[in-house]
């Protein structure tokens, strides 16, 4: 299961440091506006299939990979993440 999260960062980092033409994934990583749009439109639509209970798996994928593509496009370590929120362990 952490494979999967862990050779998405690894996508984007490799896709940071030697882009690929035509890349979606690129495209995120370069635009940090259209990030930052699809990261709020994936939440919003990820709410409303849970609210529908419907389509709710799909759109959880959405917004990882988006989420995912965004913290590597601003140059949030998710090594970073990990570590904060294991401080916060009580």
């Amino acid at each position: 299961m952490l494979n999967t999260l862990e050779s998405l960062f690894n996508l984007a980092r490799e896709r940071k440091k030697s882009p690929v033409d035509s890349s979606y994934t690129n495209k995120l990583l370069s635009d940090k506006s259209l990030s930052k749009a699809k990261v709020l439109e994936e939440v919003n639509e990820l709410v409303e299939a849970v609210e529908n209970n419907s389509n709710k798996i799909h759109e959880a994928a959405d917004v990882f990979y988006h989420l995912i593509m965004y913290l590597e496009a601003n140059n949030i370590k998710i090594e970073d993440v990990m570590t904060e929120l294991n401080n916060r362990k009580k």
